[in-house]
């Protein structure tokens, strides 16, 4: 099996409702997903022209589309926090989860989104999702 990566980027601000660290009020992260494709392809024959398993600009755009775009410079917070902090509620660029947006949460989001918008013959492999520069949560199949 052939697989290739793209790296993306995104801030996005969230609160874990019910933590008892600090993670538990407001505040923001400078996300960096990595999303890992494949397909079926025999690995002994070359792949015929263009030569790609994906173009990595169309998987650029599928991923912006589906995930950058809605997250990017959003608010995400529970329905739980939300009901505790009603104020926030009025946020122009709110999300409401059903569940908390803890980076596991986020990726689960992630994986369960890009699987509804890829073509059949692609199989999304791996998502790698850095919340900081040394910590991360990591889906694959």
């Amino acid at each position: 099996m052939i697989q290739v990566t793209k790296i993306f980027h995104f801030e996005m601000a969230h609160a874990i409702y019910g933590y008892s660290g600090a993670c538990k009020n407001i505040h923001g992260h400078s996300y960096k997903l990595y999303v890992t494709i494949g397909n079926e392809s025999s690995d002994d024959k070359y792949i015929p022209a263009p030569g790609f398993i994906y173009d990595f600009k169309l998987l650029k755009k599928t991923v912006n589309e589906c995930i950058i775009q809605t997250l990017d410079h959003s608010l995400v917070l529970s329905r739980e926090f939300i009901a505790q902090n009603y104020s926030f509620y009025k946020s122009e660029n709110l999300q409401e989860w059903e569940v908390e947006p803890s980076a596991e949460n986020i990726l689960l989001y992630i994986k369960n989104n890009l699987k509804i918008v890829l073509p059949s013959e692609i199989k999304l492999l791996k998502l790698k999702l850095y919340e900081t520069a040394d910590s991360y949560a990591e889906w694959f199949c």
